[in-house]
């Protein structure tokens, strides 16, 4: 892969993140330079970051500042160090329901870091960069969902945060020529995952016997992706191809969050005490990825199914629950 990109010194944004810190990963074992930056801010318990963090350390190939896309000064020192051939964006102010509380911090990191990025980029001659948007932009359309459909109605502040940071990418790419991948991820879940999304909560519920909070019935359904998949694709997706917009999902129907239960319930052998809460108007109903885009531009599809991810997800949380179980969610 590394031969084929034509590429060596990678400069990976939200390294500890759960997707940044896989993708950083991966990029290791196939022989890139990493750096990696994150401000290690506290939206979930951050021994999780840390074990990703110390994971990553691991890797000769691996260095790391602790440094916020927000705060430009502290970037640009941390990014003219790193001296990269490309950047991928994985920094972000995450989670739908939380943007609600506090849009202003999500249009700081999610738009405002990521036009700090593409100037340092164009400061610093630097034309590559695969950067991170979300399916929650399709809210409303028909599924399966196309790259080509009008994403002009987000219903979540963190949605609104992710459709600007795509425009102002554009923006620089047309201005002054910065090839730039924008990666639509699709329900990503796997072994460290984020703790304020299902897989894991719910996991971390029915193990200890505290019930789950589901918003809405279970009957809405998601694209699931595991985070290995995501991780090879955002990869790919440094390859020169001017601007685009690519889906990166499960690609098969989707599976509903009471399937999911279920699944959980079966690997764990425990039963789910279920509180109904009512639906979010910030949540879709149903999510599905057209990845055909993927297939033809990146020669991607995901590897990795429904029963053998979510194995691996509930294997990792039973192996470290000991440690887990003072983890909030």
């Amino acid at each position: 892969m590394k031969e084929e990109l034509n590429i060596n010194r990678v400069l990976v944004t939200g390294a500890a993140g759960f997707i940044g810190w896989r993708t950083a990963g991966l990029l290791l074992e196939h022989g890139f330079q990493v750096t990696g930056i994150d401000n290690l801010n506290d939206y979930y318990d951050v021994r999780l970051k840390n074990y990703r963090l110390s994971d990553l350390k691991k890797h000769e190939g691996f260095s790391f500042h602790e440094v916020d896309i927000e705060e430009m000064e502290p970037l640009r020192k941390a990014f003219e160090e790193a001296a990269p051939d490309a950047v991928i964006n994985l920094a972000a102010r995450a989670g739908v329901r939380y943007s609600l509380v506090d849009p202003h911090v999500y249009l700081r990191t999610n738009t405002g870091g990521t036009l700090n990025l593409l100037e340092l980029m164009r400061a610093n001659d630097v034309k590559k960069i695969a950067t991170a948007s979300t399916s929650s932009l399709y809210a409303g359309q028909p599924l399966p969902f196309t790259e080509d459909l009008a994403v002009n109605t987000p219903i979540s502040p963190y949605a609104a945060t992710k459709k600007a940071a795509e425009a102002m990418s554009y923006t620089y790419h047309h201005l002054f020529g910065l090839d730039v991948s924008v990666l639509r991820y699709f329900t990503v879940y796997g072994p460290a995952g984020r703790p304020d999304m299902s897989p894991f909560r719910f996991t971390k519920w029915i193990d200890e016997g505290t019930p789950i909070e589901l918003f809405g019935d279970g009957s809405q359904s998601r694209d699931f992706t595991h985070v290995d998949d995501i991780a090879e694709g955002t990869i790919r997706a440094l390859k020169p191809l001017g601007y685009e917009i690519i889906n990166l999902g499960g690609g098969q129907k989707p599976y509903s969050i009471r399937h999911m239960i279920g699944k959980i319930e079966n690997l764990l052998g425990k039963k789910a005490v279920i509180n109904e809460k009512p639906f979010h108007k910030a949540d879709m109903m149903e999510t599905w990825a057209d990845i055909t885009k993927a297939k033809e531009l990146l020669g991607w599809e995901p590897k990795i199914g429904f029963d053998e991810g979510f194995e691996a997800t509930v294997r990792w949380h039973t192996d470290n629950r000991d440690w887990i179980r003072d983890i909030k969610v």
